[in-house]
């Protein structure tokens, strides 16, 4: 009996049911207290990922892409390389333009001269054959300029704009050594910078003489078994000062410099065309540091002349030749 007691008064004991109830508790509270800290971590990988998407669309990229077919087929000399179709290559590159162009990258694209690589990768004593050396030439090239931002054009439209951008980068090039050779031959380096202030001065007033419209200016001057050529465009359409490239007009003012400084017999013909007035063309030579205007029929005989053979060319219909405006020279 007493022991039978005993077992009873054990099952009746407050505490053995609250140490029970305590225990039960315990558990649903760590299981509890383990899902929100799931759920905590969960929301900071995905913060994580979304901040790492925003910081992004703050890096730019630049692609290199290779235009030219043969350029393409000397790339093809790598194992690394992983085309073989120049076709499906190009293809595959507007896909990744359009791809990060959706993500928001500001993406810019230069051309890739196989040439120049080869040669870079000598000079930094790479090897040529690998993807890492190939970013690093992509690299130095967004560095040097010469890119052309991609704004979701096809890449048969954006190929021409990259060669013409390519040649107009080695025009500079070219035409600033040769503007820094010439101070140095006159032991001078006022030389330049004040041929380089003169052609700024000879563009501002030419585009100025023609008036209001859209310009087209060619610069011509030969240079050492070539011709140095830059083209410029300029909206003088409405009130203030003309609308042009500042990277075109850099390319044209040192080009024009250089003819200047190295007393080149060079050219400048400006195209008009405005509002209810026909087409019209006006040149100038380049004389004694400064812009000598042609006459009518020196314009017209330069434009209607083949230049390799020497041979007449019909005029252009509906453009009339004018002869050059006289510009003042400053002082």
């Amino acid at each position: 009996m007493a022991h039978a007691g005993q077992r009873g008064q054990d099952r009746s004991r407050p505490g053995r049911h609250r140490s029970k109830h305590r225990k039960t508790k315990t558990k649903t509270h760590t299981k509890a207290q383990a899902n929100r800290d799931t759920r905590t971590r969960t929301k900071h990988r995905r913060r994580s990922r979304t901040a790492r998407r925003v910081l992004r669309r703050e890096v730019p990229s630049t692609v290199a892409l290779l235009a030219d077919e043969r350029d393409f087929a000397a790339m093809r000399q790598y194992g690394s390389f992983a085309f073989d179709d120049h076709g499906a290559y190009l293809r595959e590159m507007e896909g990744l333009l359009k791809a990060l162009a959706a993500r928001g990258v500001h993406t810019t694209v230069a051309l890739f001269d196989p040439v120049a690589y080869e040669e870079f990768c000598a000079d930094t004593r790479l090897d040529p054959d690998t993807p890492a050396s190939r970013t690093r030439y992509t690299a130095e090239l967004a560095a040097a300029g010469g890119t052309v931002t991609y704004e979701g054009q096809p890449v048969d439209r954006l190929v021409p704009r990259l060669i013409g951008v390519a040649e107009e980068q080695a025009t500079w090039e070219y035409a600033t050594a040769l503007l820094s050779r010439a101070g140095h031959q006159c032991h001078d380096d006022d030389t330049a910078r004040a041929a380089f202030e003169r052609a700024g001065a000879a563009l501002r007033a030419a585009v100025e003489a023609a008036g209001p419209g859209m310009h087209h200016l060619v610069c011509s001057v030969p240079a050492d078994g070539t011709s140095l050529v830059a083209v410029l465009h300029a909206d003088a359409r409405e009130a203030g000062p003309p609308q042009l490239s500042e990277s075109s007009a850099l390319v044209f003012r040192t080009v024009l410099a250089c003819g200047f400084a190295l007393r080149r017999p060079g050219g400048l013909v400006l195209r008009t065309i405005a509002a209810d007035t026909p087409e019209t063309v006006r040149g100038w030579a380049l004389h004694d540091g400064w812009l000598r205007p042609l006459s009518e029929a020196e314009v017209f005989t330069a434009y209607c002349t083949d230049a390799d053979t020497g041979e007449p060319i019909p005029p252009e219909h509906g453009v009339e030749y004018r002869a050059g405006i006289p510009l003042s020279r400053p002082e």
